[in-house]
């Protein structure tokens, strides 16, 4: 790939007249600092250039809208627990940090496996579109619902942190704040799914400032509790307008502007995708929100608020490898041709983001979690630094698996994902004994490196454009 370095300077950054110019005698060559500053100003310029262009592109789009809805997501998220932990003593901190874990764990039961299917279909619904959308919310929250009140039943065994969960009013509580949360999860994929992504960080700036108000009015009359209700309720309100878009303006649209060129999916279909997918997108429910139940269960509460925010911040990062994943599923979906085009564009801009990020959060990860208190920096810091370095591989995974969702290959999809599961879990639940929260690092950064390695000669043959034949046999009988 050509690298602009600055107008008019050859790429290898020599003068233009050559060696012949070189400099009189007895004057000191000029440093070679200069040249590599002029060429990283001239790949930010030329990234800067590239950009209208990308934000007319569908995939770039709806791919930079969730990046930067993760990144307004992270900034209000550390100032939410910045506050949290100035209003909330650490014992309460880490047990609501404990209960929004396990709530976003049930709420993603199934609407985890959804998202594939809603980014999958949805560009391909046609009048089915609102059927599709409103059949995904009813099921991901009977099912999430379900298996929370299950959760209830047994709460003795789940350890001290999730105690505030005993009783009728609180667990009721606790149930609706499943459903929502599971509706919530989805609504983001509708959007992406209809082209529309540019909404999603509106609403998690204005859901994000709400949370952080309400965090500080219930300080004094809810300070045990506090953190957890200022979390659903906004959540709540956030569904009213951003569903009322979803139905009442862009699936119109949406069904209007392609109900002549999309065949609507089957239900059989949807199924046997699902079926598929499910088990792989369960396996991936299981690393982001079961790891941290099961340390929630295994450690204090003030270890707990530690691993908690190292953990999240760290999850935020690879949220920004699966923003870009959504939206190449989408325009996967829309057109398979492009597949291998889009597959490219999509992981050299994911690296260029991701790469910074994942640096910056290794080297200052102390500082980072400093600001939350001292114990945070000292105690979180090597789980942040281990997130940060697997976000890398975990880029190649991403693209790897929305490719194949793109493509309908569910049961790949699940061998993987199932796959990279069961190394983290295993991983993690064998290192805590030994290395304390450091094991979800570790765990993470080997399994995703082994992962990816296993995957690197076919991620390959899908960015070549020439994939092998089981690829194309099932993307004609799929299209």
């Amino acid at each position: 790939m050509t690298t602009l370095t600055g107008e008019g300077r050859p790429p290898n950054g020599s003068r233009p007249d050559g060696p012949a110019a070189a400099t009189p005698a007895g004057t000191a060559p000029p440093a070679r600092h200069p040249g590599r500053a002029a060429r990283r100003r001239g790949r930010l310029a030329a990234l800067l250039d590239r950009l209208p262009g990308d934000l007319r592109d569908p995939l770039f789009l709806n791919g930079y809208a969730l990046m930067v809805n993760t990144g307004i997501t992270a900034v209000l998220g550390m100032g939410y627990w910045l506050l949290a932990t100035q209003y909330y003593s650490p014992a309460d901190f880490g047990r609501n940090q404990a209960v929004i874990t396990a709530m976003r764990l049930f709420a993603s039961l199934t609407a985890l496996g959804l998202t594939g299917a809603l980014a999958r279909y949805i560009p391909q619904a046609g009048r089915r579109t609102g059927g599709l959308i409103a059949r995904s919310y009813l099921i991901a929250s009977l099912t999430a619902v379900t298996a929370a009140f299950c959760f209830l039943l047994t709460l003795p065994i789940w350890g001290p942190n999730f105690s505030s969960l005993a009783g009728f009013g609180p667990g009721l509580f606790f149930l609706a704040s499943v459903a929502i949360w599971a509706v919530f999860t989805l609504q983001d994929v509708a959007l992406a799914g209809l082209r529309k992504a540019t909404w999603v960080p509106i609403n998690s700036l204005c859901f994000g400032l709400v949370k952080m108000a309400l965090l500080v009015a219930l300080a004094s009359s809810l300070p045990h509790e506090g953190i957890f209700v200022s979390w659903v309720v906004p959540t709540a309100i956030a569904l009213i307008p951003i569903n009322y878009l979803i139905f009442g303006v862009l699936v119109p649209r949406h069904v209007k502007r392609t109900k002549d060129v999309t065949k609507p999916p089957r239900l059989r279909e949807i199924g046997r995708f699902l079926a598929g997918d499910y088990p792989g997108s369960f396996s991936i429910l299981a690393i982001v929100y079961f790891v941290p139940v099961y340390v929630a269960s295994q450690v204090d509460d003030v270890t707990l608020g530690y691993f908690a925010m190292a953990h999240t911040l760290g999850c935020m990062i690879e949220t920004l490898a699966m923003n870009m994943a959504v939206s190449l599923t989408v325009e996967g979906s829309f057109d398979r041709s492009q597949l291998a085009a889009n597959c490219r564009r999509a992981l050299r801009r994911a690296f260029l983001i991701i790469g910074p990020i994942a640096l910056v959060t290794f080297v200052g990860a102390p500082l980072i979690l400093a600001v939350f208190g001292p114990g945070y920096g000292e105690h979180g810091a090597p789980l942040l630094r281990l997130m940060a370095l697997a976000v890398l591989p975990r880029v190649l995974i991403e693209i790897h698996l929305s490719a194949l969702r793109a493509l309908g290959e569910a049961r790949r999809l699940a061998v993987i994902q199932v796959g990279l599961a069961v190394l983290v879990l295993s991983g993690s639940i064998t290192l805590l004994p030994v290395t304390g929260i450091t094991a979800v690092g570790y765990a993470l950064l080997f399994s995703e490196l082994l992962v990816a390695a296993l995957i690197f000669k076919r991620l390959r043959a899908i960015l070549s454009g020439t994939p092998d034949a089981a690829i194309s046999r099932r993307a004609a009988e799929t299209a």
